[in-house]
This record gives structure tokens, sequence and C-alpha cells, in this order.
């Protein structure tokens, strides 16, 4: 199982890697439905790694 560091570096690089080659987000600066869907994910192992006791659930 991923540590939620791991599982936030992953989120973090597949948000970014998508906002730089998407055509609707980098280029006309609106974020697509994908885009939303990965900083989401994003956001929530970001939470999760600032719970304490993450490592527990």
């Amino acid at each position: 199982m991923p540590s939620p560091e791991d599982a936030l570096q992953v989120s973090r690089n597949a948000y970014e890697e998508h906002a730089r080659t998407c055509r609707q987000c980098h280029f006309d600066m609106s974020p697509c439905a994908v885009s939303k869907h990965l900083l989401r994910a994003y956001n929530n192992a970001r939470r999760a790694q600032a719970r304490p006791n993450s490592a527990l659930r």
C-alpha cells in the first residue's frame, strides 16, 4: 500500500501532467472534467496526509 506521501506525489504529478497536455486546460484556460477529477483526487490526498493518524485508517 502506498504511503500518504506517495499518493500525494502521484496525484499531483497526474494533475500537473494533464494540465500541461490537455488542449482545453492548457490552451483554452478552462478546466475540463478530467482536470477537475484529478484536482479533487490531489486535494483528497493532501487532506489525508495532513490528518494525524492517517496511516491507521
